[in-house]
């Protein structure tokens, strides 16, 4: 064959690719089209209020403590009622709605429609089919066979309290200044920063416990063993709270603003610190415990072992990069670390379990030093690991429960199911040995458990950002399906013909790990377009941030009704994954999962070539808001325009616990260099920031530090101050700028002009 005819058929293959691959024209709405967007934008934002019905089911427990009624509200607020009867197992009509309207009209001398009887609460008697309801604050009496109503006291049935559970205690607490010995003939107080200790009975009988305190420096918090031999208090160190200020510009019956200041640390200030000290009431000695001041929080919380010569507390390093439990003995006053974990990085405070078995001297504990967070049985007396409860790259997102007597624990998980979006929760119990693994919830979502009194019966509602709610009444001992009590209807709403969010996940800055996002898009749209893509961001590392439940109409789908494709992702920073996942934040807020997001974005366009990612734009709030024009200074080449509310825009001005948790302590040049005020004189795209003058949060001051380096550096801006306006993303108002933005720079088309008059 002749080359140079190959070479022809090459290059017209060529062509053709080429010509295949040709992106489709850019949607670019007339004025005209504009308005109308608006126009059925506002009347979905109404029609679309309450047309999905039976989402949830909300339980009302009987005295049998497993059997339940509930009520479903149906369209245009007309409401039924339902029990679940635990000894047929199956959901039954409680009553004749309609004879029971009879009834109760007769009673009242009011219309009572039988779909609107307003029932908040009832109990039901099948042995004697007798029914006990709640109307406007009356209770009422009637039998189910002849539905004669009387006016009865409120009946005195009592359901059974929960049997099992236990919740995490805080490991700091705020002992009172005077305190009683536990048998109350002893009272403890300071005065002049000096302890005392004397008779409760009569105050001219004391004695003083130290010499060395004063009011600059005083002894305080104390705290006694169970058995009062002990006391234990701190040598305090108080640092006051410095203060923020904001103005208050529009106050009525004034003409002057106000000036409002509250206190407000911020990362690097000082907190007041805490030496603990042991006092022998027997020996009246005082001794200082051998530890590391307290400078993080307040004084902890003390767990006394059973005999009271033995007490711990859990410590958190300042910068959030040590954790220990320390035990003290108050007979001796020395301290050994029971656990002590470290890291390069952080420890996420708020995240850390712990759980006391004083009768076995044993603790429940998680921990990332898996590299996932997991639950490990410690021996409290060797500081040693017993073994792991759970383990796998999979992440434990909560611990429901200890039951101490099985030996169980009661947790919620996600990542565990192969092949389904690793943020879905679901429910597990395991031995303390690891072994025994139940899981509870089966279907693919996110689910929420509510257990009957005795734990007996369990309802499990799940569903996905596509998949309407689907409630299911199980046996806990074995989670065998009993009943699906409700699904959700979402007829009405799919009737309007708009479209659920699509659930995309596509790899990260690595090729490797799988982003997770959704999108929205508009009801009525060519796919032979393309359209501006929106981001929503909340890029803050102490959770995740899309939606894994049911949504269906909310301000993403509103805004893509105008002619955008909305989308939310989490990248890498965010939590409830592993924990080098959620390691890129540190000391690197400025990342906010960019690569991640954008390579997202990129392959989110690649599937479906109506998306223009030469036209993005990006909003958010808060966290979200230091995110949104940090794309812009960071990202110039990808992101277009941002709207950014309130933002935490210089991490050295916003609050310090928050702060200090994922860029450390001390305060360093990173705080600096991932500024948006640092950085602002780098801005390319359109920006407009709102911020509320009266913003509690995030000080309005971290919006006006970067307004300031704007205008310096000559900048185009836009800038909304909503007088009077807390921490939010501007109310109505702030939410309709945002699209009249949008819809100008990324569609390049004017909004309605609402100020002008409008001529029929």
């Amino acid at each position: 064959m002749n080359y140079h005819y190959l070479l022809g058929l090459l290059l017209l293959g060529s062509f053709a690719a080429q010509a295949q691959k040709k992106p489709l024209p850019p949607y670019q709405p007339t004025a005209q089209e504009v308005s109308a967007a608006y126009q059925r934008m506002a009347r979905l934002d109404s029609l679309t209020k309450g047309t999905v019905y039976n989402m949830s089911v909300e339980p009302h427990w009987q005295p049998d403590g497993r059997s339940f009624w509930y009520r479903n509200v149906l369209r245009d607020s007309l409401a039924e009622y339902w029990y679940y009867d635990s000894r047929r197992e199956r959901k039954i009509r409680p009553f004749d709605a309609q004879k029971l309207a009879v009834a109760l009209t007769q009673a009242t001398g009011q219309s009572t429609p039988a779909n609107r009887l307003a029932i908040t609460d009832l109990y039901f008697d099948p042995k004697n089919d007798s029914l006990y309801l709640e109307k406007d604050g009356r209770w009422y009496r009637t039998d189910t066979t002849r539905y004669a109503l009387e006016k009865v006291p409120k009946p005195g049935f009592e359901v059974p309290q929960e049997v099992g559970w236990t919740r995490p205690r805080s490991r700091w607490w705020h002992p009172r200044p005077d305190s009683l010995s536990p048998d109350r003939q002893q009272k403890v107080f300071v005065r002049h920063g000096n302890v005392f200790i004397g008779s409760a009975k009569d105050p001219k009988k004391y004695h003083q416990l130290t010499r060395d305190g004063n009011d600059q420096k005083p002894y305080g918090e104390l705290s006694w063993s169970p058995d009062g031999k002990y006391l234990v208090g701190y040598r305090i160190n108080p640092q006051p709270e410095r203060e923020v200020s904001y103005i208050l510009t529009s106050l009525p019956y004034t003409t002057r603003g106000e000036v409002r200041t509250r206190g407000y640390a911020q990362p690097g200030d000082e907190f007041t610190s805490y030496e603990p000290y042991v006092f022998n009431l027997t020996d009246t000695t005082v001794r200082k415990v051998p530890v590391d001041v307290i400078d993080f929080f307040g004084p902890p919380q003390l767990r006394w072992r059973e005999g009271g010569r033995y007490f711990t507390y859990e410590k958190v390093d300042r910068g959030h990069q040590r954790f220990r439990i320390i035990e003290v003995d108050a007979h001796t006053a020395t301290a050994r670390d029971v656990i002590d974990e470290k890291t390069e990085t952080f420890l996420y405070e708020r995240r850390l379990y712990t759980h006391y078995l004083p009768a076995t001297r044993e603790i429940i504990w998680s921990s990332e030093r898996s590299g996932w967070r997991h639950l490990y049985l410690v021996n409290e007396a060797t500081g040693q690991i017993t073994n792991a409860i759970t383990q796998g790259e999979w992440v434990v997102r909560e611990v429901d429960s200890v039951d101490t007597k099985k030996r169980e624990v009661w947790f919620r998980a996600s990542g565990m199911n192969p092949g389904e979006d690793p943020y879905h929760v679901h429910y597990y119990r395991i031995g303390f040995d690891g072994k025994g693994l139940v899981r509870l919830t089966q279907a693919n979502g996110t689910h929420q458990l509510t257990f009957s009194p005795d734990r007996t019966y369990y309802l499990d509602t799940y569903s996905r950002v596509d998949s309407p709610p689907v409630t299911e009444l199980r046996r806990t001992a074995d989670g065998t399906l009993l009943q699906i009590l409700e699904k959700a209807d979402a007829t009405d709403y799919l009737a309007l013909d708009l479209p659920l969010p699509t659930i995309f996940t596509a790899k990260g800055r690595d090729g490797q790990t799988d982003i997770w996002g959704i999108v929205y898009r508009p009801s009525r749209f060519d796919p032979k377009k393309r359209y501006p893509v929106i981001e929503y961001i909340y890029a803050g590392p102490h959770d995740a941030h899309v939606p894994k439940n049911f949504r269906y109409y909310g301000e993403m789908q509103s805004m893509a009704e105008l002619g955008f494709i909305l989308v939310q992702i989490d990248g890498m920073g965010t939590a409830n994954r592993s924990k080098a996942f959620h390691d890129v934040c540190w000391q690197n807020l400025a990342d906010a999962g960019f690569p991640d997001r954008i390579a997202w974005m990129k392959a989110l366009a690649a599937k479906y070539p109506y998306v223009d990612t030469t036209r993005v734009g990006i909003y958010g709030t808060s966290a979200g808001g230091q995110n949104a024009l940090g794309a812009l200074l960071f990202h110039p080449s990808f992101y277009d325009a941002a709207v950014s509310a309130c933002g935490c825009h210089d991490n050295r001005v916003d609050k310090q616990w928050w702060n200090e948790q994922w860029m450390g302590y001390p305060v360093g040049p990173h705080y600096e260099a991932q500024s948006n005020v640092t950085h602002a004189h780098k801005l390319r795209g359109d920006l407009l920031l709102i911020v509320g003058e009266a913003d509690t949060n995030v000080p309005p001051e971290s919006t006006y530090r970067v307004a300031d380096e704007l205008i310096k550096a000559n900048k185009d801006f836009e800038l909304l101050v909503v007088p009077g306006m807390g921490h939010s993303d501007g109310g109505t108002y702030g939410r309709r700028k945002k699209r009249d933005f949008f819809v100008k720079s990324l569609l390049g088309t004017s909004p309605p002009a609402r100020n002008r008059s409008v001529i029929p």
